[in-house]
């Protein structure tokens, strides 16, 4: 059976708190709180509470869709469209539309799961014919069949295994030719509560054998603890249908 890393930890904990050796200091380690009671004392309701509020109070979709982030992600985006001859793409996880003004893509759907992106970013585009928004549980079941089909920075914030499958699962119900993720791939732990690392390939691998990863670009700016807001841990993953 595969251990979970709360299973892990609370292994850790155990051990450290039974043994003499470590001393008082390192048994108070034994008291931190597990993954899920971190998010409780947070406040954290759950991945789509989570986006709702931030967007209701004015936050923004975070440091990865300003400055040179996202000039690096619309160049890498930008430049696979043109030489792909992309016509139609998808965004799952469309946030405030920051990122999306960069882009060149000749028809768009942006999908979020909260209202408040959607109401934004339908205000910010009102007058762009190409672009459409919709809220993911409102989705037309006609909706599907896209050239590219896009995941940026969304994955590691995809807390509940539930949400995480389903996110995956629709990105390759809905491409046709290509699936772009911009995200974080590996399994190391996170003290923030909205964020939660997973290796997708893998996943990808097992449950999506007709698709192959064509292409990898690595992040100009890899994540730099000292840097948090002008770095990021999320590199480029390319599949293209088999």
């Amino acid at each position: 059976m595969k251990t979970t890393y709360p299973d892990r930890i609370s292994r850790i904990k155990a051990l450290v708190a039974s043994n003499p050796l470590l001393g008082p200091v390192a048994r108070r380690i034994a008291r931190i709180p597990a993954v899920g009671d971190l998010r409780r004392h947070f406040g954290f309701k759950g991945s789509a509470h989570y986006w709702e509020q931030r967007y209701q109070q004015g936050g923004t979709s975070g440091s990865g869709s300003f400055g040179r982030l996202a000039r690096f992600k619309a160049e890498t985006l930008n430049g696979w469209v043109k030489e792909k001859g992309v016509q139609s793409v998808i965004e799952f996880g469309c946030g405030d539309g920051e990122q999306l003004a960069l882009a060149r893509y000749p028809h768009y759907v942006g999908v979020d799961v909260a209202q408040a992106s959607i109401d934004a970013c339908r205000r910010r585009f009102s007058g762009d014919s190409t672009k459409r928004f919709y809220l993911a549980t409102e989705l037309p079941p006609t909706l599907a069949d896209f050239d590219l089909v896009l995941s940026l920075d969304v994955i590691y914030h995809l807390v509940e295994d539930q949400i995480y499958e389903a996110h995956m699962r629709s990105l390759f119900a809905c491409a046709r030719r290509f699936v772009a993720i911009y995200s974080s791939n590996m399994t190391d732990p996170s003290d923030a509560p909205h964020v939660r690392h997973r290796l997708f390939t893998q996943r990808i691998t097992v449950n999506e054998p007709q698709w192959e990863q064509v292409a990898f670009l690595q992040n100009t700016y890899p994540f730099d603890p000292s840097q948090p807001e002008e770095t990021s841990f999320a590199d480029f993953y390319f599949f293209e249908l088999k």
